[in-house]
């Protein structure tokens, strides 16, 4: 994978700001294990007092050695999803750091359903948008 294809997949983490509600629920349906379109980079989504957050806890060694290459040396433990706030049932908007960018932007995540959600955003005043769909696995990847 190179550098670009991790930027990308991180990317689509990107969306726009908002007011927040604290909300959430051990068990709600975007807590648990979820991974990337590309099967790259897996979270581990799990309420961080009123908020939810989202920690890499599997990256593929391509994704891996991108984000070294982008001044991040361990990409497993990085908290790519950071104080997330429930707007309504089902719909969250937080902060996304970008590794291979270095930088942290503002996110949203929609609940598509019980194994599915929509991470979704812009950068650039909204110039370039992108969203993707993470899919719930029961364990990580070998």
């Amino acid at each position: 994978m190179r550098k670009t294809g991790v930027a990308l997949i991180v990317m689509s983490l990107l969306a726009s700001p908002a007011g927040a509600v604290p909300s959430g629920r051990p068990g709600d349906p975007v807590t648990g294990l979820w991974i990337n379109p590309h099967h790259s980079v897996a979270l581990q989504n799990e309420l961080c007092g009123n908020a939810l957050c989202g920690r890499v806890v599997w990256a593929s060694s391509g994704a891996k050695e991108d984000a070294r290459d982008s001044g991040v040396p361990n990409l497993i433990g990085v908290d790519l999803l950071q104080d997330y706030r429930s707007r309504r049932p089902g719909e969250w908007q937080g902060t996304v750091f970008v590794p291979d960018m270095g930088h942290k932007f503002s996110s949203e995540l929609d609940v598509l359903g019980p194994d599915r959600i929509k991470i979704s955003g812009c950068i650039l005043h909204g110039l370039l948008c992108k969203s993707q769909i993470w899919t719930r696995i029961a364990e990580l990847p070998k």
